[in-house]
């Protein structure tokens, strides 16, 4: 490149890489006070030891939603005890109830005449997370989520959660053709 001249321009600057000359066009000062406005917050949410300026932190904020969500809108009851559901059991009308629900929903994986599938069988003693009338009705509530049981309480009313149930408890000792293979512990109803 040619050596500086007298007439040539202020801003241009003295190097240039692959023939090309850059201008020196300096940063407006605002933009570079806002920088160093940034470096400085930095610098105090780095030592921000009483968190004043970050807040909480996101886990303390979630907890936080979650008790308020909880008194808002309170859980729904655990369900009858077991007396309860037994009565409606006796009763039969529930369990009858309950065998709509159960064959659009519990039968795909439990079959129609509950003797297990891709979930185990109910029709006999042996049961993997409880066999009392309430024990049942939990399950069913809450499901298994890792054994691919979903939360059924999301999807049904807690009257049908209960017809459900007690349709489960009907099918007790009914010995259905090819049955699934026991599972779980031996359970005697009280």
């Amino acid at each position: 490149m040619s050596e500086q001249t007298p007439d040539k321009d202020p801003l241009l600057l003295d190097h240039c890489y692959d023939g090309i000359q850059e201008y020196d066009n300096p940063m407006p000062r605002w933009w570079v006070w806002i920088f160093v406005a940034t470096i400085v917050f930095s610098a105090a949410y780095i030592f921000d030891f009483t968190g004043t300026v970050r807040g909480p932190g996101r886990v303390a904020e979630y907890q936080a939603s979650m008790a308020e969500a909880a008194k808002r809108w309170p859980p729904s009851s655990n369900g009858p005890d077991d007396a309860t559901l037994a009565r409606m059991l006796a009763d039969g009308h529930s369990a009858t109830a309950g065998k709509q629900v159960f064959t659009t929903s519990c039968a795909p994986c439990h079959r129609a005449d509950g003797g297990g599938l891709i979930g185990p069988n109910l029709t006999d003693d042996y049961w993997l997370h409880g066999g009392q009338l309430a024990e049942i009705r939990h399950t069913i509530s809450q499901g298994v989520l890792a054994k691919g049981m979903p939360e059924w309480r999301k999807m049904l009313k807690d009257d049908q959660i209960t017809a459900v149930a007690l349709y489960v408890a009907s099918l007790h000792g009914s010995n259905p053709p090819s049955p699934k293979a026991p599972q779980g512990v031996q359970v005697v109803r009280r």
